[in-house]
């Protein structure tokens, strides 16, 4: 399936976020198995994307969880890769990993080098997030949980966070895997929240501190 190349996504941040050569910012997308991963890279990237996916057979039947995905006929191996570009200084490039128990030892790796990450869950199988969410806290990566609507049962903001044991800071929002725009504000969130951290980490401006020194 092709992925669109036209409208780009709303301006992000003039600031980079990382300092290598490109300004590229790397972003993986993480979650259980068939909870629309590379969807997600296919419909917001603006380059052909990269994919590993490969026709299931039988022999994985008994290895893979098809609960709830019965329809599911094709599987990620390795990586999905795409680009999409913010404003004229910053790109991200986006990595899918595969969903499945068998391919997480491949995780690690993509996380090297890697700025942020969007997990993408389900809520018909919620405890399939959770390896993802430890992985990513473990690594003291930052993240966002984006809810992809599988038309699956209803819960309230709060629900999901106490199921997903998530913190109040981590943003939390519904998206449309499939949709071009929801897929963007999924990643121009994760942005924001990064750039938001940054600013937490900055020292104050020599303004600031005397200002602060002058309310004392």
């Amino acid at each position: 399936m092709d992925s669109a190349t036209s409208d780009r996504a709303a301006p992000g941040p003039r600031t980079p976020l990382a300092a290598t050569a490109d300004n590229g910012l790397k972003i993986v997308v993480v979650g259980g198995f068939g909870v629309g991963k590379t969807t997600l890279v296919r419909s917001v990237s603006e380059i052909r994307p990269l994919n590993t996916e490969e026709t299931m057979t039988r022999a994985g039947e008994d290895v893979d969880d098809t609960t709830q995905v019965a329809a599911k006929t094709s599987t990620t191996v390795a990586f999905d890769f795409g680009r999409i570009t913010l404003d004229a200084r910053n790109v991200l490039y986006l990595f899918g990993a595969p969903g499945q128990e068998r391919f997480w030892f491949l995780w690690d790796r993509l996380f090297s080098g890697t700025l942020g990450a969007v997990v993408l869950v389900d809520t018909r199988r919620l405890a399939d997030s959770w390896y993802a969410i430890d992985r990513l806290e473990h690594h003291g990566m930052p993240f966002v949980v984006a809810v992809n609507d599988f038309g699956g049962p209803a819960h309230t903001e709060e629900q999901l966070r106490e199921a997903l044991d998530l913190p109040a800071h981590v943003p939390l929002l519904v998206c449309d895997a499939r949709e071009r725009a929801s897929g963007k504000q999924v990643l121009l969130t994760l942005v924001e929240y990064l750039q938001h951290l940054r600013s937490l980490q900055s020292p104050p401006s020599p303004t600031a501190r005397l200002q602060e020194a002058g309310s004392r």
